[in-house]
């Protein structure tokens, strides 16, 4: 059954090359004298390096992640075999010429953060009272243009963090600190966070974040009061045939409506929506724009993608407490405030006006609602690993870590 609704959303295609691969993005990323082609791992180094004179690049071998304090602190791109080789995130070329925007400067990163809720009674990114439509949505300066302070930094690992003042849709002027610690991870440990026992003809890229936030306050965050979440976003290319894969938790004649959300932006349609048993199946072809999410006490651990045109699978590990409170992030005040997801994709399409932010799709990570003491911190871990190669140990992988095979199911 599973193999079937796979193959209901790769329908056959002709192969195709990263979108990033064309000449009119080489004109938007001003890199026309470049030795690298757009899509390569090089490329997107040389173009962030004049974006951000204090760029880190994590080595291990030939994998490489790039960090930008000026941008947020997000991992912007990363690689696994190399300059030459894929670049895995996507990066808005032309947000670095548009120096304002009312919404969001939207760089692009395959990591980046975030604090939430995005909607709801607690809301950081509509002014109070104001209706929760896109004309008035407005992503927070300190996680969406300002730069984050560096601590420390060596060729595995880099910590920052970022002071921050926001006001919730209650009027709440909450006072935080958000540190955040990257580190590109060597084989052996992708295979112990993986349990991936060997790789033979198959290249890999992990990396794990973690996500320290940190009242400020001299006062509680509470219920009466509102206060954040850490929210983590994945940013990377669609292609005709990649999918999102959600594994979840269902007990027999449970009601799936009951713990999915799949109408953040209008309903799914069933052509691109897919779920049997434990898992969901997402189209990622950045052509139609769509939101879905998994509540915390039925998601898991884990979620992913694979695009079978590029043959690229990639993995998502990170925090989940199936017993913890997660804030209702929808565009409105009517859902209770403590049912929120802990997992999310997003597909991005083209908006009413037909003008199209990416195109891009995102898989997404949410922490609990923090419920903090003054100086009291909340963590939340996520990490990302890229793999790349073989088809047949590309299925292998796919099978033991998202119970999903990737056989009879791509052409």
């Amino acid at each position: 059954m599973i193999k079937k609704a796979v193959s209901r959303l790769l329908w056959v295609s002709l192969p195709v090359i990263f979108s990033c691969h064309t000449p009119e993005m080489n004109k938007q990323g001003n890199n026309e004298d470049s030795v690298f082609k757009p899509g390569e791992f090089g490329y997107d180094l040389e173009f962030l390096k004049k974006q951000d004179s204090g760029l880190v690049v994590l080595k291990n071998e030939q994998a490489q992640v790039i960090v930008s304090p000026r941008y947020q602190a997000k991992v912007f791109t990363s690689t696994s075999a190399g300059e030459r080789a894929v670049s895995f995130g996507w990066i808005n070329y032309l947000a670095f010429e548009n120096k304002t925007d009312a919404h969001m400067h939207a760089y692009g990163g395959e990591n980046r953060i975030w604090l939430g809720p995005e909607g709801g009674q607690f809301s950081l990114f509509f002014n109070p009272g104001s209706k929760m439509i896109f004309e008035n949505w407005k992503t927070p300066a300190a996680f969406d243009t300002e730069g984050w302070n560096l601590i420390t930094k060596n060729s595995k690992t880099v910590s920052l963090f970022k002071d921050m003042e926001l006001i919730n849709y209650k009027g709440t002027k909450l006072t935080m600190r958000v540190d955040r610690i990257i580190q590109i991870l060597d084989l052996p440990e992708i295979m112990n966070m993986t349990g991936i026992p060997e790789l033979k003809a198959v290249q890999v890229v992990g990396y794990e974040t973690n996500n320290i936030l940190t009242n400020k306050n001299d006062w509680e965050w509470t219920a009466a009061t509102g206060m954040p979440c850490i929210w983590m976003l994945d940013m990377f290319k669609p292609s005709p045939a990649t999918i999102v894969v959600v594994p979840f938790r269902l007990k027999a004649g449970e009601d799936f409506s009951g713990f999915a959300t799949t109408n953040y932006f209008g309903e799914i349609p069933p052509d691109r929506l897919q779920h049997h048993d434990s898992l969901l199946i997402f189209k990622a072809d950045g052509k139609n724009r769509g939101k879905l999410g998994i509540a915390a006490r039925r998601a898991k651990n884990i979620a992913g993608s694979y695009d079978a045109d590029n043959k690229i699978l990639t993995v998502i590990i990170f925090d989940v407490d199936s017993k913890a409170l997660y804030l209702n992030q929808e565009w409105n005040t009517i859902k209770p405030t403590f049912s929120g997801d802990a997992v999310n994709a997003y597909n991005d399409g083209p908006l009413a006006d037909g003008k199209q932010m990416g195109p891009f799709y995102e898989i997404e990570s949410v922490s609990p609602a923090a419920f903090l003491k003054p100086q009291a911190s909340l963590s939340h871990r996520h990490a990302v690993f890229h793999f790349s190669g073989d088809e047949k140990e590309l299925d292998g992988i796919a099978k033991k870590l998202l119970g999903l095979s990737l056989k009879n199911s791509l052409h």
